[in-house]
Parts: structure tokens; sequence; C-alpha cells
């Protein structure tokens, strides 16, 4: 079985909560870049600080600073059998990048020992799952009003927090994402198609039947 996982695939196509999952079924880390930068910057580590740099004009942290962000993650031990990155890489740049942090560190092959799944889900059905998002400001669960609903409408299951709607779960800002994603993250699709490592999910089922399928193309490999 292959020993670092990449998800691929539009925003809201459900990777954040399989990759979760599966990080739990293998127990394997789960590394989700974005709290990952966030943590830096709580921590006000070096990196950190440069990162906050960027961000605070409203600018892009650039790449180089989140290599290196995700080599020095990457080389700690709970990484030695293997990890799941979520949101990295997200171009073909920074695939190449991540590449070259394997090499230097010496303990992984992207061709070798990576898996990239692509979820494949149709834009208007991510519309939809998009705009009825909500998710907890307190623990971090998310729900959908439609395919995952909170018991109680509004609140937290776990924790009893009042949900929120993240301000870019609109339509028009969710089309526009897409626009993104199909100019900078989809040609990631051929570049792991032809380096032999990519694996399709369809990802227009629900949770519990995406999460069947997803172990049927890890645990068969």
């Amino acid at each position: 079985m292959k020993k670092i996982f990449i998800f691929l695939g539009p925003p809201g196509s459900g990777k954040g909560t399989q990759t979760s999952r599966l990080a739990d079924k293998l127990s394997l880390p789960h590394i989700d870049t974005g709290s990952l930068l966030r943590k830096n910057i709580q921590d006000e580590t070096e990196l950190g600080i440069i990162a906050k740099g960027f961000i605070d004009k409203g600018n892009l942290v650039p790449l180089k600073v989140v290599s290196e962000v995700i080599k020095d993650r990457l080389s700690k031990d709970d990484c030695l059998d293997g990890f799941i990155l979520d949101g990295f890489p997200r171009s073909i740049e920074q695939a190449e990048a991540l590449s070259q942090i394997l090499s230097e560190l010496g303990k992984f092959d992207l061709k070798e020992d990576a898996m990239a799944v692509y979820f494949d889900i149709d834009n208007e059905l991510l519309i939809q799952r998009l705009i009825n998002r909500r998710s907890c400001p307190k623990c971090g669960t998310i729900y959908n009003l439609i395919s995952n609903p909170p018991k109680i409408m509004d609140y937290c299951d776990i924790c009893d927090s009042k949900l929120t709607i993240r301000k870019d779960d609109n339509e028009e800002t969710a089309r526009a994402r897409f626009v993104t994603y199909e100019n900078e993250t989809a040609p990631l699709y051929e570049f792991f198609k032809q380096l032999g490592i990519l694996k399709e999910l369809k990802a227009d089922g629900s949770i519990s039947e995406i999460w069947e399928e997803l172990k049927k193309i890890v645990f068969d490999e």
C-alpha cells in the first residue's frame, strides 16, 4: 500500500471529510496546509512571522515559504510511515516542489510511494453543496444542510456551538473559485496521470458511499 496520499478535486468535493477519515483509518498524520500555516503564525515561528507579513498585506504566501513549512512538518517523526496531504500541492509548480522536498528529506519518492486520488463531481452539484455548507467555529466539524445536516438546525452535534457560514460559501464566489481551480489545480490531473499515480473517484454520492469507494481504491492498490 502507498504511504503518501494526495487528494485532488474542486472546492466542496468532499476531500477534507474523506482525508480526515483516511488519516484515522491508517493512523497517518493529516497535514492541512492552511492549518499548518495558521499554527506557525500563532506560534510566531520564524516561518510563521514571514508568512504573516504576506497575509497581512493581502498577498499570497510565496511557494518558497509554503514549501519550507511543509518540509519542516514532513521531517517530524510521525511522518516516518507516511502522511496525507490536504491543500498541497495545488499546482504543478507545487507538485514539483513536493517532489524536491521528498528528495531532500530522503524518505519517500513521489512516483513510487504516492497515490493521488481525484474527486470527480459535477460543478452544479458542487454549487449546491457549497451554499448549503455550515461549519463549527469551535471544533471544526463540517455539515451540509442537504446531505449531512446537524441533528439540531444551526448547532454542532459535537460541541453544541452555533454553526457558521463561510463568507465565500455563496454562488458567485463559488463559481469564481471553480475558475481558479480549473486554471491552476486541474492541470495536476494530467501531471499525476502521466506520473502513473492517479486514481479516480466518483464523488457525487453520500459521505458513506464515497468513503466505501475510497477504501476500495486505497486498500486494493
